[in-house]
């Protein structure tokens, strides 16, 4: 291990304590002379070292036009930090929503920038580091909120807390840069990876009384009446219907299977706990997709079949919130 990453690993904790003191975590920040830090970059302090060689040659030559340029680069590296600290202040971030995701993939956050002056904020850079993260600009008089996105990578499963997002801006020379640790208390709810067990268990599992039954045509079932087509079999064709005065139908007829789709945690014995909810996470879709009305069973939980947005939701938030201890004899 490095120096600088030993550094980091033993002054990160610290930092921390402090941040979390001085940047409290809230839904609302508006940035003041208390949440922001400026410091020269790379390239500033490179500018500070061609100000002190002008000077130097401007005293070996006794050359005042030397003299004075040097003296407006210094003035101009005096005066910039105070605009680049200005650039960000009064710039509020405010929360809107933390969306859900998958693990494995990226969980994205909707952010508000607004604006509580009549100050404008140019070049600013909002991530969780090291993500690029986004640059906006709030330089419109007549725009005073801006909704962006973010995006943090995220590996487990659960509801994983978001590190604090660094919004910096180096307007507008980029010899001083201007930044902020703020946390903004998101917290993601992130579902299981999904992991394909095969074709859905459709009639595997015990079904209680609960049971979905497809139709499928041309059985020997009666289905009934349609309106006719050309084409369709003059056998079909209800005549009695027909001889009565009324229009001319054909008859329809299917079988009905019995369709049990029950998600158990059950029909995927051996495999350890993540890897049984990443089974029953990519069932879940599948069912969606197919349309068929799924239900999940856990050890502990149930949820009856259903479909559609808020029953995925409830069933993808069962799998992401399910608990690992105490499942050691769960997955025999």
């Amino acid at each position: 291990m490095s120096f600088s990453a030993r550094w980091r690993r033993r002054w990160a904790p610290l930092q921390e304590r402090w941040l979390r003191r001085r940047l409290p975590a809230a839904s609302s920040v508006t940035l003041d002379h208390r949440k922001l830090f400026v410091l020269p970059t790379g390239v500033g302090l490179g500018f500070l070292l061609v100000i002190f060689l002008l000077w130097l040659l401007g005293t070996n030559y006794e050359n005042n036009l030397v003299f004075a340029l040097a003296f407006l680069l210094v003035g101009l590296f005096v005066v910039l930090p105070v605009h680049t600290f200005a650039n960000l202040s009064g710039l509020r971030l405010r929360l809107m929503e933390a969306q859900t995701a998958f693990a494995g993939d990226y969980a994205q956050a909707r952010i508000a920038l607004e604006r509580t002056g009549k100050r404008l904020h140019e070049r600013v850079r909002i991530a969780w580091p090291p993500e690029e993260g986004v640059t906006v600009d709030l330089d419109d008089t007549s725009e005073r909120i801006r909704e962006i996105t973010i995006a943090l990578p995220v590996v487990c499963r659960g509801r994983v807390p978001a590190p604090r997002i660094r919004v910096e801006s180096r307007f507008p020379l980029g010899l001083f840069k201007c930044w902020s640790w703020v946390d903004l208390d998101v917290t993601f709810l992130v579902y299981p990876q999904p992991k394909s067990a095969g074709p859905l268990p459709i009639g595997a599992a015990a079904g209680e009384g609960d049971q979905q039954q497809v139709s499928t045509a041309g059985g020997d079932d009666f289905a009934g009446l349609k309106n006719y087509q050309p084409g369709d079999s003059l056998r079909h064709v209800a005549w009695k219907q027909f001889a009565g005065g009324r229009d001319l139908y054909t008859k329809e007829y299917a079988s009905g299977s019995d369709v049990r789709l029950w998600l158990d945690w059950d029909l995927l014995g051996g495999r350890d706990v993540e890897t049984r909810l990443s089974n029953l996470c990519a069932w879940v879709l599948d069912a969606e997709r197919a349309q068929i009305a799924y239900g999940l069973r856990l050890p502990g939980q149930t949820i009856a079949p259903g479909l559609g947005s808020a029953h995925r939701q409830q069933v993808l938030t069962q799998l992401a919130l399910f608990p690992v201890l105490g499942m050691a004899g769960a997955t025999q």
